[in-house]
């Protein structure tokens, strides 16, 4: 049960991604001038009629944000209620803590004006998709199954490659978010290129060491056909926002393609840091299984009293 659920949160966080980057990507995120009220009615009984333009777009924002927070003390409480152990529980008390921060943010965004608490609001939901994953991860019945790393050499080291890609990552998508409110074009492609060298390392270094293990294997081909995609999802973004060179789609491509880059980074994120936790058990697993112990043989021997004993 909690892993259908950590899976539907973390498929309601990403719609709650797209819809954030729609808000941004079309300026409506004070289209609605108060928070927590939407023009002064609760926000769950705002009429349907007035949902239009901006307004449609930023409350449904709001209305998504609500059902992932929902969703993620949902998950506490399955996760307090039941047998789970102390770790489980602590990641689902940081979700809690991380949705309630993350409103917060959104909410003073609109009060204050201020593009800085986009920005955070922005990386945090990158972050607290991640946590969510992570959940997803660490309660499905591939986490429990130990297989044998011995024939992988090196396998913390994946893991330690995987949770240094996840931290370049993070750095880019905090570039991303400054791109969009301050125009931090340069950085964000030297960025770029920085994560798409060291993220392509990360698959290629996974598949030759790590090609018979299933969780981490199924993760890097994902990884290497999504940082494809954000390649060119970024460049086309870039293209419509800071040149005049015209792209395929208009105004539907201004939109989307930006909406699509973050949910692509979301993705990535996700799955590397899942990467990274499971060749890390792989990886203790392996150490911990020790080294195969020689086979002993059986020999007869004649203790010279008589009797016969058998020597290992």
């Amino acid at each position: 049960m909690l892993h259908r659920l950590a899976l539907g949160t973390s498929g309601a966080t990403l719609i709650l991604i797209a819809a954030g980057g729609m808000v941004t990507s079309t300026g409506a995120g004070l289209a609605v001038p108060d928070w927590p009220t939407t023009f002064g009615y609760n926000m769950l009984f705002f009429p349907w009629s007035r949902m239009v333009g901006g307004v449609l777009i930023e409350h449904s924002h709001r209305l998504l944000g609500a059902a992932v927070g929902v969703l993620t003390v949902a998950l506490a409480v399955v996760a307090w209620g039941g047998r789970c152990d102390r770790a489980l529980r602590a990641l689902t008390a940081t979700a809690v803590v991380l949705v309630c921060v993350q409103g917060l943010l959104g909410g003073l965004r609109v009060v204050l004006r201020q593009d800085s608490m986009a920005v955070v609001h922005g990386c945090l939901a990158q972050g607290f998709f991640a946590l969510i994953a992570v959940l997803a991860t660490v309660t499905g019945t591939a986490w429990n199954r130990l297989a044998s790393a011995r024939a992988v050499p090196r396998l913390d080291g994946v893991a330690l490659l995987a949770g240094g890609i996840a931290i370049v990552l993070c750095g880019q998508i905090v570039l991303g978010a400054l791109t969009t409110h301050a125009g931090w074009l340069t950085m964000h492609l030297a960025g770029g290129a920085v994560a798409v060298t060291g993220t392509g390392a990360l698959v290629a270094v996974v598949l030759r060491r790590a090609h018979a293990l299933a969780p981490v294997r199924w993760r890097a081909l994902a990884i290497g056909g999504l940082l494809v995609v954000q390649v060119g999802l970024g460049l086309g973004a870039a293209l419509v926002r800071f040149t005049g060179v015209g792209v395929p789609g208009g105004e539907l491509s201004v939109v989307g393609l930006p909406v699509a880059h973050r949910v692509v980074s979301a993705l990535l994120l996700g799955l590397v840091v899942t990467l990274a936790l499971h060749a890390w058990r792989l990886a203790l697993a392996g150490l911990g299984a020790g080294p195969t112990p020689e086979p002993r043989t059986m020999v007869p021997r004649d203790s010279g009293d008589g009797r016969l004993t058998v020597a290992l």
